[in-house]
């Protein structure tokens, strides 16, 4: 039976009925609705989901193809995701971001889960309302991206770390003595699945932050229990197999893969994703928005207490490594991205759940007052976006909903701040002060349909460009682009299904040349004429004109519009 913390009181059955529905809610908005709000983002997406759809029409689940050749940046549990939903919902954004969706939930439940387990059932609550309505849990959840799901299975495996070293029960319950066979096994088959997902950095991060939890609580020999021959057997059972079968079919895939996409991306600039040591510590907080305010005063008291106390709980020190190792690891990289630091935001959730919850029922004046200001912060912010918007709305020819549509966001995360704020003050987080710190959320999340557009005067994703293309008649096999972004690019590619090439002035195509500026003479150079009249995309901004080699023409400038 767990312990109940001081100060919290169990909740009576229709209490219970009454968190279970606002919590199922919440999971269900945050994680599942407006998955295809928008068409695919940067250049990730649209690769990852084509590779998945060749996958789904192919049959073939071993070699990751990328317009038809092999292609070995990440492994293969999202595709493999991604192509079953595909194949049971049809190829669409949402079934796309299914499986990150889906990893994010049960990434969640194992955590609350767990919380419930070892710090009580309000910890519990105020995690299941925090993570999953946190900037960064939203965000990677609707991508269809590796990041999720990798981030997801590690969760699930250290959930499993927890339970085989008997830190389940409560803070002060002993390591258990028998060996806990399915939790052994699980930890093995999770792993393998971040193996699957990402590659060998799960076995890194889970076995840094062990190797940390044993040197704080000198419990080498629980330690070297996780490599139980039922977990090893399992994690081979589990990730072996594919990269096996993967490396038979493919020779040079382990020097692409381990060498190039693992070793240089980590020990080297080669992939110019270059940025200072302090990137994490600025991406946590944008990734705990609107929470962040929360975080840094649960980090300030944490570590207060941590220097008061003798000897923090193993099941803290867990966390911490956990969190802290992760953090550690991608900091020293030389390469970082955002997402790479995903696998530690469920560990520092947990952390601020059990702060928030102790110093709600302490009453923390501390507590309270940082979230009111943040509220305010972010009320004054939403005055001065909607101030702003307004006067951008002014000029024709800027685009005044950006800030209004920040500044609408901004005032939900100060409603939001302020409950929390209000439950601290109380000295306990009651059902309508929870209802009223995520229905803001919420709203903002169920508004994304009609904000999104509206934000965006101009799609970035490329999927209203290739319908637009597609509308005129225009043959995508003959099209050629100049002057757009990357990320756009790979997403014409994808809603095209064509790999659209760049333009060659050394080599000029006979065909369509798509630009974003009217300015085809200038790209052209003295390779290829263009038609006089190009084909204005309107809902795009993009022209569409004819281009054909001058040896090819008999020196004439003729050309049709394409129909």
């Amino acid at each position: 039976m767990t312990l109940q913390p001081p100060g919290e009181t169990s909740a009576t059955p229709a209490q219970r009925i009454g968190w279970a529905i606002l919590i199922l809610i919440t999971l269900y908005i945050c994680y599942f609705t407006q998955l295809g709000v928008i068409g695919f983002v940067g250049p990730d997406e649209p690769r990852y989901s084509w590779i998945a759809r060749a996958m789904a029409e192919t049959g073939d689940w071993v070699t990751p193809k990328l317009y038809g050749k092999p292609w070995f940046e990440k492994p293969v549990l999202y595709y493999w995701g991604a192509a079953l939903s595909f194949r049971w919902f049809g190829v669409s954004e949402a079934a796309a971001r299914l499986p990150s969706a889906i990893s994010a939930l049960l990434a969640t439940l194992a955590l609350a889960w767990w919380a419930w387990r070892t710090y009580g059932e309000e910890c519990a609550r105020w995690l299941l309302l925090l993570l999953p309505t946190s900037v960064g849990m939203i965000g990677f959840s609707h991508a269809a991206t590796t990041d999720m799901p990798f981030a997801g299975m590690l969760t699930m495996a250290m959930v499993c770390i927890a339970v085989a070293l008997g830190l389940t029960q409560s803070e002060d319950t002993p390591i258990l003595p028998r060996t806990p066979w399915m939790a052994l096994i699980l930890f093995g088959f999770f792993l393998g699945l971040a193996v699957l997902a990402k590659g060998p950095a799960a076995i890194i991060l889970s076995g840094g932050a062990i190797c940390f939890w044993a040197v704080f609580t000198k419990r080498w020999r629980e330690a070297f229990r996780l490599l139980h021959p039922a977990a090893i057997s399992s994690f081979c059972l589990t990730a072996l197999p594919w990269y096996v079968l993967c490396a038979r079919r493919n020779p040079d895939f382990f020097r692409i893969f381990i060498i190039e996409h693992n070793f240089k991306r980590y020990l080297t600039p080669e992939f110019q994703h270059v940025q200072p040591f302090w990137f994490y510590g600025v991406v946590v907080l944008i990734t705990f928005l609107p929470w962040s305010a929360a975080l840094l005063s649960a980090t300030y008291w944490g570590i207060q207490r941590i220097r008061r106390s003798t000897q923090p709980a193993p099941i803290t020190y867990l966390l911490l490594c956990w969190s802290v190792f992760c953090l550690l690891f991608f900091t020293i990289s030389k390469s970082k991205l955002p997402g790479y630091i995903l696998p530690a935001v469920p560990a520092i959730g947990v952390l601020l759940a059990r702060v928030v919850q102790i110093g709600a029922n302490a009453k923390s004046r501390l507590a309270g007052y940082v979230s009111f200001s943040a509220a305010v912060i972010f009320a004054v912010a939403a005055g001065a976006a909607l101030v702003a918007g307004a006067k951008l709305m002014r000029h024709s020819h800027i685009n005044g909903n950006i800030a209004a549509g920040a500044a609408f966001v901004l005032f939900l995360f100060a409603a939001g701040n302020f409950f929390v704020a209000l439950a601290a003050f109380r000295g306990r987080m009651q059902l309508y002060t929870a209802a009223g710190m995520v229905l803001p959320l919420l709203i903002a999340m169920l508004s994304m349909g009609r904000l999104m557009p509206r934000v965006f005067s101009l799609d970035p994703s490329g999927k209203i460009l290739a319908q637009e293309i597609l509308s005129t008649g225009t043959p995508a096999s003959q099209i050629s682009v100049q002057g757009i972004n990357r990320g756009m690019h790979y997403g014409l590619n994808f809603y095209l299904k064509q790999e659209i090439p760049e333009w060659d002035s050394a080599r000029p195509r006979d065909g369509y040349l798509l630009l974003g500026a009217k300015s085809c003479d200038a790209v052209a150079d003295d390779s290829a004429r263009c038609e006089a009249r190009p084909v204005y995309l309107e809902r795009s901004q993009r022209f569409l004109y004819r281009v054909r080699p001058n040896d090819s023409l008999g020196g004439t400038a003729g050309g049709r519009k394409p129909q």
